[in-house]
């Protein structure tokens, strides 16, 4: 069987969209992306710390389109790393304030993580890890990972 590179990450996702300004909007107001290309009316290219990009975004086929059901196959969330507690905070007070709808959260052990959806209805994740020495283990020295409620007020308290 053959493994991916440790040092291996995940580049970037091109997300198919209805409405490319109302997407852009969100990538860069909600997320804090910044947008590092434009293909006309058509195309975005969007990223974090001068990387060419995070995020892609398209109308090529579906301008205008209606989201697919929430019970197709497809994309689940695309997870946006923040460095620390505090700037997650600071993304959810942003996400807040905009109006963007929660639709979950938790503590994982390993990560704290809030849930949500862009305007288009794909899935976005924002969290922060935990130190890897602080990780949850089995008795085994596994990984034992926890679904538990994550305190946004507490969050919130640590924004930037």
């Amino acid at each position: 069987m053959s493994k991916a590179p440790d040092a291996m990450t995940i580049g970037h996702v091109h997300l198919k969209v209805s409405d490319l300004e109302r997407s852009v909007a969100f990538y860069r107001d909600v997320i804090g992306l910044t947008v590092t290309q434009r293909y006309g009316t058509d195309a975005a290219f969007l990223s974090a710390g001068g990387y060419h990009h995070h995020v892609g975004l398209n109308t090529w086929m579906s301008k205008g389109a209606a989201p697919g059901p929430k019970r197709h196959p497809g994309l689940f969330h695309t997870a946006f790393l923040f460095p620390d507690r505090a700037s997650l905070g600071a993304a959810l007070k942003r996400a807040i304030s905009l109006g963007v709808e929660i639709e979950g959260a938790a503590d994982h052990g390993v990560s704290e993580a809030i849930y949500f959806s862009d305007p288009d209805g794909n899935g976005i994740e924002i969290y922060r890890d935990r130190a890897e020495q602080d990780w949850p283990r089995n008795a085994e020295g596994g990984l034992d990972m926890i679904n538990a409620p994550l305190d946004l007020d507490a969050l919130l308290a640590e924004a930037e």
